[in-house]
């Protein structure tokens, strides 16, 4: 199961820490969030395998209206 992430702790630190604006602060990604905060990277890049699993995990669907594949 993956980890929760802690929301109100991450507005603590983009809000009063880095002193976003809280629109700027949402359109972080929790990634960029951290970087920002310090952290240091976790890892390499995402593998082949682990792209096919987030894939398989969240597919894209098309938009209403759009034909799959983007076409």
């Amino acid at each position: 199961m993956a980890e929760k992430l802690d929301w109100p702790g991450m507005l603590r630190a983009g809000l009063q820490g880095l002193h976003l604006r809280p629109a700027e602060f949402w359109a972080l990604s929790p990634a960029e969030l951290a970087l920002m905060l310090g952290a240091t990277g976790q890892g390499g890049a995402l593998s082949r395998a682990g792209l096919a699993a987030l894939a398989k995990r969240w597919p894209d669907t098309p938009a209403k209206g759009e034909k799959n594949g983007g076409d």
